[in-house]
Parts: structure tokens; C-alpha cells; sequence
């Protein structure tokens, strides 16, 4: 083999590593720079999912604090209205100031207007009777707010325990002071006076 073919091969196995050495740079670049791009997706991915996230959590909260304000409001309104069915039908069986003036003024009326005459029978109905059935009309009506305040009560979501008490509370008494009201105004538990008798 003479010199000069001698060096062309030279050359050409030094142009062909130069060319693969190339070509492997440039791969390598590419590979590279694909990790690169797929790093920045994962990243910009990444942010996506935590700025959903985010969102999510705020919405949550925003839900949360709406749920809880609701039951809040309504289980305050539901202990008090509890309370109050129990003090209605205390109040309905133990009297009341309101009964008390209008039995008192239902007596004055009796009094005048037996003031001219009138049989011992009217005077009684006219002084006693109208005042004690007053008197039975107004607990009544007391007892009824108490018996609806109470079943109102039990109908509501959100109740404690201490204030489901209240509301049975208020609907048991609520339904015997109905009871005892009624017995009152229809002289069921005791009858009118009679003139010549001291019952």
C-alpha cells in the first residue's frame, strides 16, 4: 500500500469517528434537552395540581364554615324554643298573670251587672263561674303554645340531647295543662256552686 492511500484511509476513519462522535453529542443534547422539557412539564404540572389543590381546600373551608354556621344558628333556635315550650306549660299549669286580670275583670262584670237583682243561680254564674272559666281559657291557651312550640321543636334537625329534654318537657306539660284546662272550663273536675249549698 503506498503512502498516499495510506492517508486517505487515515482521513477517513478520523472524518468517520469525528462524524459518530457528532452524532452522539447531538443525541446526547437532545436527550438533554427532552429531560429538560420533560422536568419543566412536570414541574408546570406539578404547580397546576397544587394551585388546584388550593383551590379545593379554600372551597372545603368555604363549605365547612357554611355547614357549621347553619347548624349553629339552628341548634340555638332549637334550645331556645325548648326552654320556652318548657316554660309555657309550666306557666299553663301553675297560672298566669295574664289569667289572673282577666278572671279578676270577668268578677268586677259579674258584680255590676248583678248589682240591680238577680238570682243567687246568675250571681254565681255571673262572679265565679265566668271568672274560673276565664281563667281555664287563658292557662289553655298557654298550654297549646306550649304543646305546638314543643312538637316544633322536635321536628327540627340538629338538636342536643339537653334540649331534646326540654321540648318532651314542653309537650307533656303542654298536653296536661290542655287537659286540666278543658276540665276547668267544663266544670269536669268541679262543678258550679248552687245557691243553698256549700259546694
Amino acid at each position: 500500500m503506498n503512502p498516499t492511500e495510506t492517508e486517505e484511509t487515515t482521513g477517513a476513519t478520523e472524518s468517520t469517528e469525528l462524524t459518530e462522535k457528532d452524532t452522539k453529542a447531538a443525541a446526547g443534547s437532545a436527550e438533554r434537552g427532552a429531560g429538560t422539557t420533560d422536568a419543566a412539564a412536570a414541574a408546570d404540572a406539578a404547580e397546576a395540581d397544587g394551585a388546584g389543590s388550593n383551590d379545593a381546600e379554600d372551597a372545603d373551608a368555604r363549605d365547612t364554615d357554611g355547614a357549621e354556621a347553619g347548624p349553629r344558628a339552628t341548634g340555638l333556635g332549637s334550645a331556645a324554643a325548648g326552654v320556652v315550650a318548657a316554660g309555657l306549660g309550666v306557666v299553663a299549669l301553675s297560672g298566669t298573670w295574664a289569667g289572673r286580670v282577666a278572671a279578676e275583670r270577668q268578677t268586677l262584670i259579674g258584680q255590676i251587672k248583678t248589682a240591680q237583682g238577680g238570682t243567687p243561680a246568675q250571681q254565681i254564674a255571673a262572679v265565679y263561674g265566668n271568672a274560673w272559666h276565664t281563667t281555664a281559657l287563658v292557662n289553655g291557651v298557654f298550654a297549646l303554645l306550649a304543646l305546638i312550640v314543643g312538637v316544633t321543636v322536635l321536628a327540627l334537625p340538629q338538636k342536643a340531647g339537653w334540649v331534646r329534654a326540654f321540648a318532651v318537657a314542653g309537650v307533656v306539660l303542654g298536653v296536661l295543662g290542655v287537659i286540666v284546662s278543658a276540665g276547668m272550663y267544663f266544670d269536669l273536675f268541679l262543678g258550679m256552686p248552687t245557691a243553698g249549698s256549700g259546694s
